[in-house]
């Protein structure tokens, strides 16, 4: 199973308007504080443009959910509980794979969830994808192979458990126009995007860019 560690990571506004074509007015760059240069570095080379029309976009399009991508027998899902979680007990009969319960300190909110593998109680505890799948088809991803966006779908650096009323509200949004509710978080949280948007070769806007350079300065 994934045993990486959990990237360092609400607030709800208007989505920014998207811009419609390329804007290479970077915006403006500040003094930024310990710990956040090689984060601004990472922003600074992501190609800054509008965000692309969604058309096309489906969830299959960055194929099935939760795929064994790393072949340890886990679905993603259950590689991420397994991560994030303080698990309590698994499924017998699944070598350690499947949680059946567990607590979570959740990063979006700083609360503290209980989780319970069942109908109407599992979605208390989502798996976010930091950067979401809409926003990454519309800012680049739609270049992407289709093993490369299966790859970013499951990737652990873009994988978040999460409180999931929380995960909802977030939505497809990016970072000018969401951000977790616990401040404490959105260092982290901006970074880990940085980070994988930098990995998969995908871009910000204009106001995107600016909210991540506020949260470097401001939060790191």
């Amino acid at each position: 199973m994934i045993r990486t560690e959990a990237p360092p990571i609400t607030l709800t506004s208007e989505a920014p308007t998207p811009e419609a074509a390329e804007d290479t007015t970077a915006a403006p760059a500040s003094p930024a504080k310990p710990g956040a240069p090689q984060a601004q570095e990472l922003l600074n080379s992501l190609a800054v443009k509008g965000r692309a029309p969604k058309s096309g976009y489906e969830r299959s399009k960055f194929g099935s959910a939760w795929s064994d991508v790393e072949h340890n027998g886990c679905d993603t899902r259950n590689d991420i509980l397994s991560r994030d979680l303080d698990v309590s007990s698994y499924k017998q009969g699944t070598n350690g794979c499947v949680v059946l319960t567990g607590s979570l300190q959740d990063p979006y909110t700083g609360k503290y969830i209980e989780f319970q593998r069942g109908q109407g109680t599992s979605n208390a505890v989502q798996i976010d994808h930091i950067v979401a799948l809409s926003d990454a088809w519309q800012k680049g991803a739609q270049k992407l192979s289709a093993d490369q966006r299966l790859k970013l779908a499951n990737d652990p650096l873009n994988l978040l458990a999460v409180d999931g009323p929380t995960n909802g509200s977030k939505s497809d949004s990016d970072a000018a126009s969401w951000l977790p509710p616990n401040r404490d978080y959105w260092c982290p949280y901006v970074t880990a995007q940085i980070e994988v948007k930098h990995k998969y070769s995908l871009w910000v806007t204009k106001a995107e860019k600016s909210s991540m350079l506020r949260v470097l300065n401001d939060y790191c």
